[in-house]
């Protein structure tokens, strides 16, 4: 179990630092490219956003052969660590020190997540339960970054920026219990995996989140746009890890305390390091390009 935390959060450092060079990137373009897949093919053509993509990749493999040894409920907890690693890449990026905020954020984190998984002790689990179950664990899940999205288009560009962010979040969260199932169906053989609809799904998701997120950095600097993203994924991975894959948590009064603390300490300290000043020094690197929507 060791080596599997350890990869866990080698993924979660691929992603932290694959974070800090999307939004660098993206954030440099006109917001009317939000949502459209022009901002995909524009972003495919600057080296910076490609290596970011490339260590966001990397992060979401060592994720998946985390999830090939553990449960869900287990390894989200860890990848929400990835802030950790966006910020302290940002302040060697920038050769700042780090504050006691950042300090507390920390703390926070690594307590919440520490927390969590001693007094959850996640367990169990398998291959998911009817189809109907996942199907309506799917649909939930879409229902509900539809509706972030929705609500997105209507309000200030800080907050649109939140709830799209939190919207790749939730997508971001189901594929990551989509891999887990689909790695428990390669359990039983190469020709188990190819007969279930699962992993034909996760890329489809995949480019969702990812098209919903470049959105968000688009819109706002990375203390604003990735806090939401980091807090919705491991959240919705556990509820789902729960309800299709069937995986438990201790219920005990004292381990339900100690859960909830966990969570709130680890979305505390999320929403600490995401106002840190480091993760918000992208915004220097955005383009001088007018932008009457950004005014």
């Amino acid at each position: 179990m060791t080596v599997t935390i350890l990869v866990a959060l080698a993924g979660a450092a691929l992603l932290g630092v694959g974070f800090v060079a999307q939004q660098h990137a993206a954030y440099t373009e006109p917001l009317r490219r939000m949502l459209h897949l022009s901002l995909l093919a524009d972003l495919i053509h600057k080296r910076l956003w490609l290596g970011g993509l490339a260590a966001m990749v990397g992060g979401q493999v060592l994720g998946a052969l985390a999830l090939r040894e553990a449960d869900v409920t287990r390894v989200e907890p860890l990848l929400a660590t990835n802030l950790l690693f966006a910020l302290g890449t940002a302040a060697v990026v920038y050769q700042e020190r780090l504050g006691p905020g950042e300090w507390l954020g920390a703390i926070l984190v690594s307590g919440g997540v520490a927390g969590f998984l001693l007094s959850a002790q996640p367990h169990g689990g398998g291959l998911p339960g009817p189809a109907s179950l996942v199907w309506f664990g799917v649909l939930a899940v879409l229902a509900v970054a539809a509706v972030l999205v929705a609500v997105a288009l209507r309000v200030a560009l800080q907050t649109k920026a939140m709830l799209l962010a939190a919207a790749a979040g939730v997508l971001y969260g189901l594929q990551d219990v989509l891999t887990r199932g689909s790695l428990l169906s390669l359990r039983e053989g190469p020709a188990a995996l190819f007969t279930t609809w699962q992993p034909y799904l996760v890329p489809l998701i995949a480019a969702a989140g990812i098209l919903l997120n470049q959105s968000a950095f688009d819109a706002a600097p990375l203390r604003i746009s990735l806090p939401a993203t980091t807090a919705a994924e491991p959240i919705t991975g556990i509820v789902l890890g729960v309800a299709i894959l069937g995986e438990r948590l201790r219920v005990a009064p004292d381990a339900l305390a100690g859960e909830v603390l966990g969570l709130i300490a680890l979305v505390a300290g999320i929403v600490v390091l995401g106002r840190s000043p480091f993760l918000a020094k992208s915004e220097q690197g955005r383009s001088e390009r007018p932008d009457p929507e950004r005014r």
